[in-house]
């Protein structure tokens, strides 16, 4: 599977895209060179906009085979790089930035502090629309808190089994504690027909994973979660933090699954879905 963040054009690439057909020309793109792979979109921080109508245009715009879907109330804190390395950002992405609730600290820095309330109703939205284009929801979850949202979304019969919850462990300020029996206690607490897959950011996505692997889960790596190899060495690719953990799956006596038998885990269409 490969989850896609697609990049705004107009904003020079800074910023994820909300636009469906921005979307929709990625999967286009990765089906021409992947006939099988299970095709992932973000949903994640896109839309201030809670219009249903809205929401359900751009997934029947791009439509993917997998969206994920954040749970929960989330409240984050975070200090990142500029994408873009401007001393004086023009207006537009100053205003881009301000409606988003980011701040300008300096030429290389971008500084957001606040609550991000992707909570039940917006979530809800999502599910929605989701279940209307037959894509299937990966639940983000953060923290055992969060499984309220889910059984919520069950009970409103806006989520098919068996469901997909993926734990994600290291994003300060929303997450469990990265510790064994944090783990323990999110997998607990997970709805019946359920299955986990697990992603640490940063320094802990080697031992996430491996601690998933041990606990019969499953793992996503990549650069969106974290850009280092190893202690002060970058990654190379998003094919070398693969390759890893390849080798680690079969360290651990476990096998890779196919493309088919992923989509039969997930409880989704045999036939990929096309992008003509």
């Amino acid at each position: 599977m490969v989850h896609i963040h697609a990049r705004d054009p107009n904003m020079n690439y800074a910023t994820n895209s909300a636009n469906a057909e921005d979307y929709y020309k990625a999967n286009h793109l990765v089906r021409e060179r992947c006939p099988d792979l299970i095709v992932n979109n973000t949903c994640s921080g896109m839309f201030k906009e809670q219009d249903q109508e809205v929401i359900d245009k751009f997934f029947a715009g791009c439509k993917p085979e997998v969206a994920s879907l954040d749970v929960g109330m989330l409240y984050m804190r975070t200090k990142v790089k500029s994408p873009f390395e401007l001393k004086d950002p023009d207006e537009g992405v100053k205003q881009m930035l301000k409606e988003r609730g980011l701040t300008v600290v300096d030429a290389n820095t971008l500084q957001y502090e606040g609550v991000d309330c992707l909570g039940y109703t917006q979530t809800e939205r999502f599910a929605k629309a989701m279940k209307a284009s037959d894509i299937k929801p990966e639940l983000e979850v953060f923290n055992s808190q969060s499984w309220w949202f889910v059984d919520n979304l069950i009970k409103q019969n806006l989520l098919e089994p068996p469901y997909w919850c993926q734990l994600v462990f290291g994003q300060d300020g929303a997450c469990s504690p990265p510790t064994v029996k944090a783990a323990l206690d999110m997998i607990d607490n997970m709805p019946p027909k359920s299955f986990f897959s697990a992603i640490g950011t940063g320094a802990l996505e080697l031992p996430i994973i491996t601690l998933s692997l041990i606990m019969g889960g499953h793992l996503r790596v990549g650069l969106e979660d974290n850009v280092n190899y190893r202690r002060g060495e970058k990654a190379k690719s998003n094919a070398q933090l693969v390759e890893r953990a390849v080798r680690l799956v079969h360290e651990l006596n476990r096998e890779v699954a196919t493309p088919a038998q992923a989509r039969e885990m997930l409880g989704i269409s045999a036939e990929p879905r096309q992008y003509p």
